[in-house]
């Protein structure tokens, strides 16, 4: 089975999240940042800067994550992106070189 990640985009004030779920990172950050799907709510919403993500050896553990993300509360949400990136930097340079399969 193909490894997984879960993310979490946000625009540039910080204040609406998308989180989704992809076996592709780094690809998948880029069509948030080009809006390549131009009427999806990431585009909308100008979603694209990268402020959390976790890597998981198989995609349908990432899917079971995104549903518990997605099933939590915005301050839940804000504290876990806090846990890691405290100052709400564009994590996309860091992953951009992942390589997936």
């Amino acid at each position: 089975m193909k490894p997984g990640f879960i993310y979490i985009v946000t625009n540039k004030y910080n204040n609406t999240f998308y989180i989704g779920v992809t076996s592709n990172l780094p690809q998948r950050i880029l069509e948030h940042i080009e809006k390549r799907y131009e009427n999806s709510f990431s585009a909308r919403y100008n979603l694209n800067k990268l402020v959390y993500y976790e890597q998981y050896q198989m995609i349908g553990d990432a899917i079971a994550r995104e549903k518990q993300l997605k099933g939590g509360s915005r301050e839940k949400k804000i504290e876990l992106i806090r846990s890691i990136n405290p100052n709400w930097i564009d994590l996309f340079e860091e992953i951009k070189d992942i390589i997936t399969i």
